[in-house]
């Protein structure tokens, strides 16, 4: 809040508003761009003060002031002649009031909510409810270009769009305007037939089914979800023959390629490194640790395949790191051994996988590595350019780095 404009959520030195000293902008245009929406929650948040008001509560009131002022009737048009309003969009009513998280999240909320409105009248507790619901159910994750979570956006038309965790469709921001991306062709355009991911899909089908149920109240029945050979492959062990590359599930006894058996013992190594892995993988969720990651990598080698989800996110986190520490060969060893993996779980033109491109070729363009450079530069380009547009800063970003390395001829 602190570190981002409020209006148009760049990153840099920020000047709080002189009135509630709650909200921060770049600068004077910024804040008078901002003036039309802000004006009517400033007195709000000055009320709030010195509490700090959680962005869902922000929100709350920043819907609730809208729909008081005729924003009921605002329209988010996804095709000619058709639109969505704020009471179209589903608010699962019935799910949230079975959902004992969700409904004390609520219950806090409605208290902060009260507390600042004093003796104005809101919404009564059903109507608010329902308003609560809209929000937590239809609001996206505003990401800046490195698809990073900056902030959070109620859209009203691409409300519309489904879930599928094998998706055609991909979401990326300009400042706060949304941009739907298809990456796949489709015959006509048709919205029941386009779908972007509600959640990482570099996860287990569990992980994500249990992420759409409990966000979203839906049971996820997509072809990944429901493709057992692409569950074993998540968790695929390496052979043990030296002279064969299957990846197996360590639930059968024997290769399915060169019907090599696999030993008790080398199950029981496979669930220690599993268990391993995952416990330092959790409690790296906040900051990753170059050692921790080598170390997981090490004890990985010659048990997990290369394409098991777990090795691919220790090679995601331990390429993070090297960046992080600046340790530009463990960086371009990890991000290339990472590039199979992003491929089969993101998919060919997922805007991941293009900005991994991109970050190798920015590491090999600054150590003279030119040929390596240009060629990764050169499928960053093609990617962003489908996933991001070819008006967008990132694949902007990716040519201008492209021009600066030199031809194989030079």
């Amino acid at each position: 809040r602190i570190e981002r404009c409020d209006y148009c959520l760049q990153a840099g030195k920020v000047l709080k508003c002189s009135s509630c000293k709650y909200v921060f902008y770049c600068d004077r245009t910024c804040q008078a761009a901002a003036w039309e929406v802000h004006k009517s929650e400033c007195k709000y948040l000055k009320k709030a003060l010195p509490k700090t008001i959680p962005d869902a509560g922000r929100m709350l009131v920043r819907i609730i002031l809208k729909l008081k002022n005729g924003g009921d009737m605002e329209k988010g048009y996804y095709a000619d002649g058709s639109y969505r309003r704020f009471w179209d969009l589903m608010s699962h009513y019935s799910d949230i009031k079975l959902d004992a998280r969700r409904t004390e999240h609520f219950e806090a909320l409605a208290a902060i909510l009260e507390d600042i409105f004093e003796d104005e009248i809101l919404p009564n507790r059903c109507e608010l409810l329902g308003i609560y619901g809209r929000l937590v159910i239809n609001t996206f994750n505003i990401l800046d270009d490195d698809m990073h979570s900056i902030g959070t956006g109620l859209y009203l038309a691409a409300s519309i769009i489904d879930h599928n965790c094998k998706p055609n469709a991909v979401a990326t921001f300009v400042g706060t305007t949304l941009r739907i991306h298809l990456i796949e062709d489709i015959p006509c355009l048709d919205w029941s037939k386009i779908f972007i991911s509600y959640v990482d899909i570099m996860s287990t089908a569990e992980e994500r089914r249990k992420e759409l149920k409990d966000g979203y109240y839906f049971l996820c029945t997509c072809s990944r979800c429901v493709n057992v050979t692409e569950r074993e492959e998540m968790r695929g062990a390496i052979c043990v023959n030296k002279n064969c590359n299957a990846s197996f599930y360590i639930k059968r006894d024997r290769c399915p390629k060169c019907d090599t058996f696999f030993l008790e013992k080398q199950r029981k190594v496979y669930n220690e490194v599993m268990e391993f892995t995952k416990n330092n993988l959790e409690t790296m969720k906040e900051y990753c640790y170059l050692d921790v990651c080598k170390m997981c990598l090490d004890k990985q080698k010659d048990v997990f395949h290369p394409l098991n989800l777990w090795h691919v996110k220790t090679l995601d986190s331990a390429f993070e790191s090297a960046i992080a520490v600046q340790k530009w060969t463990d960086a371009l060893e990890f991000g290339t051994k990472l590039i199979p993996g992003f491929r089969k779980y993101y998919g060919e033109w997922n805007p991941l996988l293009g900005l991994l491109y991109m970050k190798l070729g920015k590491i090999q363009l600054e150590k003279d590595l030119d040929a390596e450079a240009r060629k990764n530069l050169a499928e960053a380009a093609k990617i962003i350019g489908v996933s991001y547009g070819t008006d967008h800063s990132c694949y902007k970003e990716a040519v201008r780095l492209f021009c600066q390395t030199r031809c194989p001829d030079d």
